[in-house]
C-alpha cells in the first residue's frame, strides 16, 4: 500500500463511526458516541499493546505468587511494556489473555468484561466514567454485542512503528478521536456546551497565548506545559500539543488538567492516553474547591469556564481560602458575586503562572462581557480587575 492510499483521520474516524449502522434503532442517537468511543479507544490500546502483550502476561504470571499490592504490580508491568521499537515503554497495560479476536460469540459479555478489568488502573477508570459495562449488557441484550465487537475488530488501528511505518501514530489517532468526540457532541446537543468549544475559537485562543514563543519552540528539545483548568473533552490541550507539534514534530508538550464532569473527563483522559500523555496528570473533582495539582506551575494555560454558573456549593470553602490564606491563597484579590465564577477560573490560573525568573507563563481564558464589568468600584470583580491592572497581568482583549 503506497502512502497515497493510507486511510486520512476524518476517513478513519468516518469508518468508527459506522458502528452507528448497527445501534440504530436499538439506542438513541446522543448514545451512540457512548459507545463508538470506548470501543474506538479499547481497539487503538489493544493494538498500542500487542508487541509487549507476551512479555506482560509472562511477567504477571511471575508476580503473581509474590503477593504484592497493586501499585509494586503495575511497577513491574509497566517495566515489562518497554521493547525495541519503544524503550521508554508504555502508561498502561492488560493482563488479560484475551483480546478482541477471542471474546468468542457465546459468553461474550463476560469475556469482554474479564478483559477491561485486566487493563492498569488508569485505562481502566476510563471504561468506568463511559459506564461502558452498562453498554455491554444494553448490547448483550438486543444481541448486537457480537456483531459490535466484528466490526471494531475489522478496524485496524494498530500504531506506527518501524515494523509497521503503515499505522497510526498517535498524533494522527488524536485526529480520528478528535473528530469522533465532535460527533458525539453534535449528536448529543443537551451537552454539546458542556463538552465542546467551537474549533476555530480553540485555535485562536490557542494561537493568541503561543505566537510570542514561536522562535523559542522551534528549538531542538523543547518541552513545555500546557494546563486546563476546566478541560473537558480535552480540546485546549489538543490545541496547545497540535500547535506545537506543527511548529516541531519533536516538541514534547506534557498536558495537565482537571475536569468536574465525569463522562468529559473520561473522554479527556482517553483522548490523553491514545496521545501517549502521562494520564495521571489529568485529574477528576471540582477545581475551584479541590485543586489536584495545588502545587504545579505552567508555561500556557488555556481554559473556557463555564459562563455565568453560580458557586453556592463551594461558597464556604472558598471564602474560607480568601479570609484566612489572603493572596498565599488563590483568592487574595477579592471575591466575585455568587451568581458568576468565572472570576475564581481566572484567579486559579493567575496563581499558577510560572514565576518570571522561570521564563514566566500566559494565560487564555474565554469569558462572557460580564466579568468585564459587572460590580462597583469596591466589589470583589472591580477589586480583581484593579489587580489584574496594577499587576500588569493583562495583555489583549479580543471581543468576539
Amino acid at each position: 500500500m503506497s502512502n497515497t492510499d493510507l486511510p486520512t483521520p476524518t476517513n478513519l474516524a468516518a469508518f468508527c463511526w459506522s458502528i452507528a449502522d448497527l445501534l440504530r434503532g436499538d439506542f438513541k442517537q446522543s448514545q451512540y458516541g457512548r459507545i463508538i468511543l470506548p470501543f474506538t479507544l479499547l481497539r487503538r490500546l489493544e493494538g498500542v499493546l500487542e508487541e509487549s502483550k507476551e512479555a506482560v502476561l509472562a511477567k504477571y504470571d511471575e508476580i503473581q505468587a509474590l503477593n504484592l499490592p497493586e501499585e509494586a504490580q503495575e511497577k513491574f508491568l509497566l517495566r515489562a511494556t518497554q521493547t525495541p521499537g519503544n524503550p521508554n515503554g508504555l502508561s498502561f497495560f492488560n493482563t488479560s489473555k484475551m483480546d478482541l479476536s477471542k471474546l468468542g460469540a457465546s459468553g461474550i459479555k463476560d469475556n469482554l468484561e474479564s478483559y477491561i478489568q485486566g487493563f492498569s488502573k488508569d485505562a481502566r477508570e476510563i471504561f468506568e466514567h463511559f459506564k461502558f459495562s452498562e453498554f455491554i449488557a444494553q448490547l448483550n441484550d438486543v444481541d448486537l454485542l457480537y456483531k459490535v465487537v466484528q466490526k471494531v475488530k475489522s478496524t485496524d488501528l494498530s500504531p506506527q512503528s518501524p515494523s509497521n511505518p503503515n499505522g497510526i501514530s498517535n498524533h494522527d489517532m488524536g485526529l480520528v478521536f478528535e473528530e469522533l468526540i465532535r460527533r458525539f457532541a453534535e449528536g448529543s446537543n443537551e451537552t454539546a456546551g458542556e463538552h465542546f468549544t467551537p474549533r476555530d475559537i480553540v485555535r485562536l485562543t490557542t494561537a493568541l497565548v503561543f505566537m510570542e514563543d514561536d522562535d523559542a519552540l522551534t528549538k531542538p528539545g523543547i518541552i513545555r506545559t500546557i494546563y486546563d483548568p476546566t478541560a473537558g473533552t480535552g480540546g485546549f490541550l489538543s490545541s496547545g500539543m497540535e500547535y506545537l507539534h506543527e511548529l516541531n514534530p519533536q516538541g514534547i508538550m506534557k498536558a495537565f488538567g482537571q475536569e468536574l464532569n465525569p463522562e468529559s473527563y473520561a473522554i479527556c483522559k482517553a483522548d490523553m492516553l491514545i496521545k501517549g500523555q502521562e494520564v495521571n496528570n489529568i485529574k477528576l473533582g471540582n477545581t475551584l474547591s479541590n485543586d489536584q495539582l495545588y502545587a504545579e506551575k505552567f508555561d500556557y494555560m488555556l481554559s473556557n469556564p463555564p459562563f455565568g454558573v453560580d458557586w453556592k456549593k463551594i461558597e464556604s470553602s472558598i471564602k474560607d481560602e480568601h479570609t484566612l490564606k489572603g493572596f498565599d491563597g488563590r483568592f487574595g484579590p477579592g471575591l466575585p458575586r455568587v451568581s458568576d465564577g468565572s472570576l475564581l477560573f481566572l484567579l486559579h490560573l493567575i496563581s499558577k503562572l510560572r514565576d518570571s525568573k522561570d521564563g514566566g507563563g500566559r494565560i487564555g481564558i474565554i469569558l462572557n462581557g460580564s466579568p468585564l464589568f459587572t460590580g462597583g468600584a469596591g466589589s470583589g470583580e472591580s477589586e480583581i480587575r484593579r489587580y489584574i491592572l496594577e499587576a500588569d497581568l493583562l495583555e489583549t482583549i479580543v471581543a468576539l
